[in-house]
């Protein structure tokens, strides 16, 4: 009965400890954050000034799911493939790839709250607020030259290749 009850606790020990070793491989969390509604509505006059139907977050994001894809959605701690462009509400491009390789939550907070709500093979569209993409800081090239102003709202065109 003795060596019952310690092959119990080894295999308890052992199945709990390994639960909390796949918790403790992630530190990100999802910080909820909620941008403000001054920022909402920079958003929503873009949407409005271009025609656009888009679905609001609670974080007070706003997103189109072009395709929602199939297989499962990634998370926070997920490694995600994606083929993206970024851009200014001018139309500006800053940003673009295709098959990049990305942690998820080492992302601004748009992209963590947005690439979860499509699934592998999916196309978003993310409206962010500025709150929940780079604030009031400028983005600047390896030159120095300001490539996001400060306070931007940012467009992002996702497409979920795969993740892990």
């Amino acid at each position: 009965m003795r060596k019952f009850v310690l092959c119990l606790l080894l295999g308890s020990t052992l199945f709990f400890s390994g639960c909390l070793k796949g918790d403790l491989d992630c530190s990100y969390k999802d910080n909820n954050i909620v941008a403000p509604s001054s920022e909402e509505q920079a958003v929503l006059n873009y949407l409005t000034a271009n025609n656009i139907t888009a679905t609001k977050h609670p974080s007070n994001m706003y997103y189109e799911i072009i395709t929602p894809g199939t297989g499962g959605s990634p998370n926070v701690c997920s490694e995600v493939i994606v083929n993206y462009a970024g851009s200014l509400t001018t139309g500006v491009q800053f940003d673009e790839g295709m098959n990049r390789p990305f942690s998820l939550g080492s992302l601004i907070e748009g992209w963590k709250e947005g690439v979860p709500l499509i699934q592998k093979g999916g196309r978003i569209k993310l409206y962010i607020p500025p709150s929940l993409g780079y604030g009031p800081n400028d983005v600047k090239d390896n030159m120095g030259t300001v490539i996001i102003p400060s306070s931007s709202v940012l467009v992002f065109d996702i497409t979920l290749v795969d993740f892990q």
